[in-house]
């Protein structure tokens, strides 16, 4: 049955979630538009882990040595498709010099999307017969099987540089260590903040927060992933003013005084908390023009269901719940 207390809270309060919404969308779309006209006129500032890319493949293809490269262990989602997008352009630059690249997965879907993305990257180079059998490999399901055969691969082909991005939980620190032990160039960045700071500790450059999810951006400067990242961070800096404009203002309209307080979806009189006594007090957090925006008064006869049916008056004769 439809709550009509809870519609009207709706209407009240729905347009600010509808504004929000209008808001990144409108800077996303205006931003896309700039950058259709010039993608590199945007600025995205410097990412030192995606700046080291290159010379990590510089490295690798001077001692002749592998790169290798881990999705993470999550399934087949936007974090695995976003670190594949990364290692595609990773695959890209090592395809020209001709270093050999190793793709290891845990789950089997990433792996046949990661294979054929790869496969892709050389058909586009040119160089179909560089992509071999073991250049995306599945290793296993399990974790730390996975591990353990992710970092027998770095020792026995010690690789010159290792990128680990993705969704990684405790067999982060193993990956880290085992690379530094063969002396590779490490890049890595977590979804999973618990394990960024492991990272931090062992690797050469880290992405953090949103630069892993920047970095397709910042790497391919496609003029729609450029100007969705901008427009982003345009709305980003909207509402954390509108969030300091609001805190500020709460904080100083809580130093007025008030003869009313609100109390639940009423409002009381001061004076009658205090024996009739007239007086004034400050006023309150439900008291203020934020909660009158989030959580508006509702007059008494507005909270009931009109929406109630009436009860069918039974025929004479007929039992109760019969036809």
């Amino acid at each position: 049955m439809f709550n009509w207390l809870e519609g009207q809270q709706y209407l009240d309060t729905g347009f600010v979630g509808v504004l929000a919404t209008l808001l990144v969308v409108a800077s996303i779309l205006f931003n896309i538009k700039r950058a259709n006209k010039g993608a590199k006129n945007l600025f995205i500032r410097r990412i030192a882990g995606l700046n080291a890319i290159d010379d990590a493949i510089g490295r690798a293809t001077e001692m002749g040595r592998p790169v290798l490269m881990v999705p993470g262990i999550g399934p087949l989602d936007a974090i695995s498709v976003q670190a594949v997008n990364i290692f595609a352009q990773i695959t890209k630059s090592a395809a020209q010099f001709s270093t050999p690249v190793r793709l290891c997965c845990a789950s089997a879907a990433v792996y046949a999307y990661a294979q054929e993305v790869i496969r892709d990257v050389y058909t586009e180079q040119g160089m179909n017969d560089r992509f071999m059998p073991e250049t995306v490999q599945f290793v296993s399901d399990q974790q730390f099987a996975f591990a353990a055969g992710v970092s027998g691969m770095i020792h026995r082909e010690k690789v010159a540089a290792t990128f680990l991005l993705g969704q990684f939980f405790a067999e982060s620190l193993i990956f880290a260590e085992t690379s530094n032990a063969v002396g590779a160039i490490q890049v890595a960045g977590s979804t999973q903040s618990t394990q960024t700071p492991f990272f931090i500790a062992a690797c050469d450059y880290v992405l953090i927060g949103d630069e892993f999810y920047a970095a397709s951006a910042y790497m391919t400067r496609d003029p729609v992933l450029v100007g969705s990242l901008v427009g982003q961070d345009w709305a980003k800096i909207f509402v954390a003013g509108v969030i300091m404009v609001g805190t500020l203002g709460l904080s100083a309209e809580m130093t007025q005084q008030t003869d009313t307080h609100r109390e639940g979806n009423k409002m009381v009189p001061v004076s009658e908390s205090t024996g009739g006594k007239a007086t004034t007090e400050k006023k309150k957090a439900a008291d203020t023009a934020v909660a009158r925006v989030f959580r508006p008064y509702i007059p008494e006869e507005m909270t009931k269901d009109k929406f109630t049916r009436e009860k069918k008056p039974v025929p004479e004769g007929a039992e109760e719940g019969g036809e």
